[in-house]
């Protein structure tokens, strides 16, 4: 039993078993222990890649995203451009890069990054040396005014919790002990299935339903911001819509998956973003949403092929055939393409934002 593992089972011993919510919190973001706090994990080195570093391409089609909302709302100045999660800062960097082809948008912008890892902000200052960004623990301090607001493979790792179907209702499933080892278990009490989204709550019995309050919380917050000061969303996760029953919450170390109880704080948990859950939420703050669609359908919207071919036009034969493979690794539905959604949120009297034509 690893420290934090150990730590754990203390605190369920003294006080019960705990929600899988407050252990995916523990896990990820404990100030000694956490995941997030004592590791670097992007990269082949590390436990999973994410599509910015893959290719430039991804953050460079960002950035225009980000530069076109701007022009669709007059070009206000400032403006912040936020990133929530920003891993190394590879998306931010390559999407000031892309910021820097129309020069009075660079101008009117100054980069925020919300980051609670110490470990990760020293990594984001030395990619974005020069760049005169800004550091948040939270994005309560951000500054007013319009923000375009970036969140790729953000809400996946805000916790959740599961609620499972037995034969005398719904149980919340937790952490507890079993020969003082961590286990999953059902709390004794049953919850009203009023809880639940109306098209889940007579699902088979044994179904599993996640729920996410921190995300809800998160992105009320965030549509709430754009409805009263003005900017845009644009999340981008591995996902589902409609919501639907399941079990996805998983562990990942060193690019292969591993029991999600085994080493808290050395492990990655992730959980499927619900993105009609977050649509609703949006919705309900008087926002206005596009989307999903899937990112594969988005990046060519945006000119992914377009810009391969800049790019192989001055690559030597083996460059342009690792620009190939990563076009296809970021759109092809047997890859990311179909995976992973991409969700806009914007005013009420907004424009559609770029790269949703045609979607949902």
């Amino acid at each position: 039993m690893n420290p934090l593992a150990a730590e754990l089972a203390r605190l369920i011993a003294a006080d019960g078993p705990l929600p899988l919510s407050r252990f995916m919190a523990e896990a990820l973001g404990h100030p000694k222990y956490g995941y997030y706090t004592t590791r670097e994990p992007f990269g082949t080195d590390g436990d999973f890649v994410t599509a910015p570093e893959i290719s430039q391409m991804f953050g460079e089609l960002v950035g225009l995203w980000c530069a076109q909302s701007w022009l669709d709302r007059g070009g206000p100045a400032p403006c912040a451009l936020v990133e929530l999660g920003p891993g190394r800062g590879t998306c931010m960097a390559d999407a000031l890069r892309a910021a820097a082809a129309l020069p009075a948008f660079r101008a009117a912008l100054t980069p925020h990054l919300v980051e609670m890892s110490p470990r990760l902000r020293e990594r984001q200052r030395l990619t974005l040396a020069g760049h005169d960004a800004v550091w948040h623990e939270d994005i309560a301090t951000l500054p007013d005014g319009p923000a375009l607001i970036v969140a790729n493979e953000f809400f996946d790792a805000l916790p959740i919790r599961q609620f499972q179907r037995a034969a005398d209702g719904w149980h919340e499933r937790v952490v507890g002990l079993q020969d003082c080892a961590l286990a999953l278990a059902l709390a004794p009490g049953t919850m009203p299935e009023s809880l639940l989204p109306a098209p889940l709550r007579n699902a088979a019995p044994d179904s599993i339903v996640e729920l996410s309050p921190a995300r809800s919380s998160m992105m009320r917050q965030l549509a709430e911001r754009i409805v009263s000061q003005g900017g845009a969303l644009l999340a981008i996760d591995y996902g589902y819509a409609p919501s639907a029953a399941g079990d996805t919450l998983q562990a990942v170390r060193a690019h292969r998956p591993v029991p999600v109880l085994e080493t808290p704080g050395k492990a990655d948990l992730t959980a499927h973003v619900d993105f009609q859950a977050l649509a609703e939420v949006a919705t309900e703050a008087g926002a206005t949403v596009h989307g999903p669609t899937d990112q594969g359908d988005w990046l060519r919207r945006m000119g992914i092929k377009e810009r391969a071919a800049a790019l192989q036009s001055k690559a030597s034969p083996e460059q342009a055939q690792a620009i190939d493979v990563a076009v296809a690794r970021l759109t092809e539905p047997a890859q990311m393409g179909t995976l992973f959604k991409v969700l806009a949120v914007t005013g009420p009297d907004d424009p559609a934002p770029a790269g949703f034509e045609g979607a949902a």
